[in-house]
């Protein structure tokens, strides 16, 4: 682009246009001739220079300015401010086949500079030409062809010759094309920003690993910043914890493939150890002569120790440090491949610790939680460190056993795990609780191929054992599997039961001893499936309460009852009285008060005529809710009643705690009376106890003539059982009492 002030002038024109015009014919010049920055000959001939022979060499007298030009590739430019005149002189061989040196002139046409850099060259030839600098030199870009193909060179020159006032008259200098050193340095700039910017570490090496160059991110990462590791070996940052010969492996895959990549341990400059992956490039000098090493290195301490965690947390069990169900899978694989393979035997033991939901409620989690690690080690300890032990859940572990000969040796073992527990667990300072184990076992190949079924069938096993008693173990058989899914389709149907109408509620009278009468009656549940039949109470009691479901049926039962009562009261039997059985499940749902209420309400039954009937069981799962439950419901007017007395806790601490009107001796001290001395003992003392506490006695299982005569001189209040009535149908039990007529036997021993 040609500058406004020499676009119009005329050649004669020019010195005249300003005070300054010498120095604006020198700036229009050169700028016209912004060629001159080519600074190899193809800016101004297509053909290039071909290197002089080496056995070529010059001719005695040739001119020196020939030489200088031939031998740096450079022009000459040569520029008249008064005639216009632009001159180039670069020197070249005159042919091919010829080794003479040659100067070729040439005037060439004005090419134009790059519109942001014309700004600069002309101050700087401005500034020149008013003798502010003594050289004129300018990198500019220019477009020699007018295609816009945009070259960067680099021109030098000054004024040669002046008039008598000083006046520029004619500019010399030489020019160079800088494109390559120009985009060169320009890719060292951005791969140098780039290296900066980097959140990875990264280091230059010589061929002999020591360091050339490091960026920030390396000093942040080792503590070293690039001045002190320049000169020093690779062998600076190596840790002790080398992972096997990493540099020999390095090296020989350098040399051999031309990179690496890798983990190693490396040290800081403040001696902490942290380890690295690290990639490695061997790449070529500026020459092209002398490798040198590139090292990209990240820090992944953090990251693989993050992945540990993860590793672990996804194979043991955080509170006992065993391993947890998914590692314990692996490992029981494991054990029946190779057992499959040595034709060995693999057994599994199922352990679960005895009503340790119970120590979980009365003593709180915390506490709970440091039982089960207590007990992972005990158990840990006495099957031995070569065995797998691990916790399912809960109070869930299994242990499995590999390298037994007979089934004899997995009995043993559970036999030893059932005498380490003898012993109390130590669970905190000076804390000890005895603690039994329920013990499950299977074996491969006898009961099962395949690690779940093993599992499932250990799972079995164990709840064989807790039906035997519990604190002890039982060895799976196919019987066992009949139980379960018996028991599971008992369940199954049980949901339905309720909505079919198929269960239903009989009655057992009670007779007092005092009045020779039936009082009351105890309500019981009974269950006829269509499919199964007849089911008893012992059965499905235990899966309705497990399922939750004897709440709804608790209810419905307690209205049947209810409703019953009422009938007979309306039938003239207003004297009779319902005793209702109630589960630990309604007791803790805490709203029994207002279900009883509106029960009542809805029946029409005086309170004074229900009774609820609860286990010392029941009644121990929570004492302090238990107490406030029934203190609600005895301000309704009902009677509460222990079940079963004599059976549950040995702890009569609750006797004087809730509000209680009623004890109920159970069945198995009342089923031997005329035999056993003790049983006579116990009964009596039952009995002597609830009159010293102004309670009601009520004997079970009362089925002879004899049972009922030692009761009652014992002072028995009221007694229940075969030798009164078994339990009946709502309208068979209504025609029971009013024909009711005591045996007169009694009647006279009495």
């Amino acid at each position: 682009m040609i500058p406004p002030f020499l676009q119009s002038a005329p050649p004669g024109a020019i010195a005249a246009q300003t005070s300054l015009s010498p120095v604006a014919m020198a700036l229009a010049a050169l700028v016209l001739f912004g060629v001159i920055a080519a600074g190899t000959r193809a800016l101004w001939w297509p053909r290039l220079r071909r290197p002089r022979p080496h056995a070529a060499a010059a001719a005695p007298g040739e001119d020196p300015l020939k030489l200088a030009l031939w031998a740096s590739g450079e022009v000459f430019w040569e520029y008249d401010l008064v005639q216009r005149r632009l001159q180039r002189m670069r020197a070249d061989e005159q042919s091919a086949s010829s080794h003479a040196i040659a100067m070729l002139t040439r005037v060439g046409d004005v090419p134009t500079v790059h519109p942001h850099d014309l700004p600069l060259l002309t101050q700087r030839l401005h500034d020149h030409l008013r003798g502010e600098t003594p050289l004129f030199m300018s990198e500019h870009r220019m477009d020699l062809h007018g295609q816009g193909e945009w070259i960067w060179v680099r021109a030098r020159g000054r004024v040669v010759e002046t008039d008598a006032h000083g006046r520029a008259l004619r500019l010399a200098g030489t020019a160079r094309d800088i494109s390559a050193s120009r985009r060169a340095e320009y890719e060292h700039r951005v791969a140098s920003e780039v290296m900066r910017s980097m959140s990875e570490a990264v280091a230059v090496l010589d061929a002999d690993y020591r360091f050339i160059t490091v960026n920030p991110s390396f000093s942040r990462m080792t503590g070293y910043d690039g001045a002190e590791v320049a000169g020093q070996p690779l062998s600076l940052l190596d840790s002790r914890q080398k992972l096997g010969d990493g540099a020999s492996r390095m090296s020989q895959q350098l040399a051999r493939e031309g990179r690496w990549s890798g983990e190693a341990w490396k040290v800081r400059k403040d001696g902490e150890e942290i380890l690295c992956r690290i990639e490695t490039n061997v790449v070529p000098d500026g020459s092209g002569q002398r490798p040198m090493v590139v090292l990209v290195l990240g820090d992944i301490t953090e990251q693989k120790r993050a992945e540990q965690e993860l590793r672990y947390l996804a194979n043991y069990d955080t509170l006992t440090s065993l391993p947890n169900r998914s590692l314990l899978s692996e490992r029981l694989s494991r054990a029946v491949v190779r057992a499959r393979r040595e034709k060995g035997r693999v057994a599994v033991l199922f352990i679960d610790l005895d009503r340790f939901k119970d120590i979980n409620d009365s003593l709180g989690h915390a506490t709970g939680d440091r039982i089960l690690r207590a007990a992972a080690t005990r158990v840990q300890q006495t099957v031995g460190a070569q065995h797998t032990v691990a916790r399912l859940s809960g109070d869930e572990f299994t242990v499995v056993l590999e390298g037994i000969a007979t089934p004899i040796d997995a009995e043993r073992v559970a036999e030893r795990i059932i005498q380490a527990f003898t012993q109390p667990l130590s669970f905190g300072d000076r804390l000890e609780l005895a603690v039994s184990p329920s013990i499950g076992i299977s074996l491969y190949p006898d009961h099962a191929q395949v690690p779940t079924e093993l599992l499932k069938h250990a799972d079995t096993a164990m709840y064989q054992a807790k039906a035997a008693g519990r604190h002890t173990w039982a060895v799976y058989s196919e019987v066992m599997d009949e139980k379960t899914r018996h028991r599971a389709i008992l369940a199954s149907a049980l949901r339905r039961a309720l909505e079919r109408e198929e269960l239903r509620v009989v009655y057992q009278p009670r007779m007092s001893l005092h009045r020779d009468r039936i009082t009351g009656t105890e309500a019981l549940l009974r269950w006829e499936s269509r499919e199964l039949g007849e089911i008893s109470p012992s059965q499905f009691i235990p899966l309705a309460e497990e399922s939750g479901l004897i709440v709804d049926i608790g209810i419905w039962a307690l209205r049947q009852a209810c409703q019953t009562l009422r009938s007979w009261h309306d039938a003239g039997l207003t004297h009779l009285s319902v005793a209702v059985n109630v589960s630990a499940l309604q007791l803790q749902r805490g709203d029994l008060a207002d279900v009883v209420a509106r029960v009542l309400t809805e029946s029409g039954v005086d309170a004074c005529a229900l009774e609820l009937e609860l286990t010392e069981s029941v009644l121990m799962a929570n004492p302090e809710q238990s107490s406030s439950v029934l203190q609600a419901c005895r301000a309704l007017g009902v009677s509460i009643a222990i079940d079963d007395f004599g059976t549950g806790y040995s702890s009569l601490a609750y006797l004087k705690r809730l509000p209680l009107t009623t004890l109920k001796i159970d069945q198995t001290f009342v089923r031997d009376l005329d035999q056993n001395l003790e049983d006579e003992a116990i009964t009596s003392a039952i009995i002597a106890l609830a009159q010293s506490l102004s309670l009601k006695v009520v004997a079970e299982g009362v089925e002879t003539s004899a049972q009922l005569a030692f009761l009652r001189q014992r002072g028995c209040d009221e007694v229940q059982g075969h030798y009164v009535a078994r339990a009946m149908e709502r309208v068979q039990c209504l025609e029971f009492l009013r024909d009711y007529d005591p045996d007169p036997n009694l009647r006279a021993s009495a």
